[in-house]
């Protein structure tokens, strides 16, 4: 494997930490109504786990309002059940073959705990990047090791490294910088 190949694996590595970290966010609820919040949310269905995504279609036809409405009508009592044992905080409303979900207004402590959730979730998503850009330098000096790349090659990826990972947590915080005006909005 050449250094170039070892960066490239980084970087992808890098780009699904902080995808995790966005999805992560996702399920972070604010005042808005957002699909992600119940797309992950598995039921029962016919003795399978299934996705609530994969059951029916989700919609936000207004800003703190989701409704749900699956395709086999008979699945309602199930999405319900499962929205209530799902820690999502809300109620669901069933209005005869659609459930409705009305996201009510954050208190200003409840924002400031989901503030410092996204915070740790943030800091962990730094952590992950971290540890990747640790791997790689390991894996970097492992080519100088086996006299696949020279000393010289081996600075300029350690340094073409520490850049790849100062873009990918200015990414990060970026996307915490987003979810923390999401919340302090709604």
């Amino acid at each position: 494997m050449s250094g170039r190949e070892v960066l490239k694996t980084i970087e992808n590595d890098m780009k699904k930490a902080v995808e995790a970290t966005r999805r992560e966010f996702h399920e972070v609820r604010s005042g808005r109504a957002n699909p992600k919040m119940v797309e992950g949310i598995r039921i029962d269905y016919y003795g399978t786990p299934t996705m609530i995504k994969d059951l029916a279609t989700i919609s936000v036809p207004e800003a703190k309002l989701l409704v749900i409405t699956p395709w086999d009508p008979s699945s309602i009592k199930e999405i319900e059940k499962a929205i209530l044992q799902s820690d999502l905080g809300i109620t669901p409303m069933v209005d005869g073959k659609v459930v409705r979900l009305v996201t009510p207004p954050l208190s200003e402590e409840r924002r400031e705990e989901l503030i410092k959730m996204v915070k740790k979730i943030s800091e962990e998503g730094k952590v992950s990047l971290r540890t990747v850009r640790r791997d790689g330098k390991e894996a970097i000096k492992q080519l100088e090791k086996d006299k696949t790349i020279s000393e010289d090659e081996r600075f300029k990826l350690e340094d073409e490294l520490q850049k790849l990972t100062d873009r990918y947590v200015k990414e990060t915080d970026k996307v915490l910088e987003d979810k923390e005006r999401e919340l302090r909005e709604f």
